[in-house]
This record gives C-alpha cells, sequence and structure tokens, in this order.
C-alpha cells in the first residue's frame, strides 16, 4: 500500500463527501482507486448512491398547506 493509498476506515468517513463531488482531485483519484480494488467498499458506496436515488424519487409528494403553514410560523420565529 503507497502512502497515496485509502484504508477502509478513511473512505467509510469519506464516503459522502465523495458522493456529494466535494473531494479535491487527489483525494478523489484515491478514493476512486480503493473503490475499484475493495469490494467491501465499493458495495456500501453502491448501496448509498442507491439509497440516496430512492429518497429523491420518493422524496416528491407535497406537504398538505396547513403543515406548510404551521412549519413557516416556527422557522419564521427564529
Amino acid at each position: 500500500m503507497s502512502r497515496d493509498d485509502l484504508t477502509c476506515e478513511e473512505v467509510l468517513e469519506q464516503l459522502f463527501a465523495y458522493l456529494d463531488q466535494e473531494l479535491d482531485g487527489d483525494r478523489l483519484a484515491a478514493m476512486d482507486r480503493h473503490l475499484r480494488r475493495c469490494r467491501d467498499c465499493f458495495t456500501r458506496a453502491e448501496f448509498e448512491k442507491r439509497l440516496r436515488a430512492r429518497v429523491r424519487e420518493t422524496g416528491t409528494a407535497q406537504a398538505p398547506e396547513r403543515l406548510r403553514q404551521r412549519v413557516k410560523k416556527v422557522l419564521d420565529r427564529y
């Protein structure tokens, strides 16, 4: 393992930043290399990607107007 290689622990700590495309070029490249070699981390990353996609798909329903007004009223106090 070279100095640029990440451990599984490091990958999991940075997985959400990776999925949110918040990593710089070097860190992004290191994550990509690790995910190509490590089946466990790749599987976890794919699970998180699919979970996010599923949440996006199901999160399209609008809250009832009465609930939206109540939430707005609470937020306006702060």
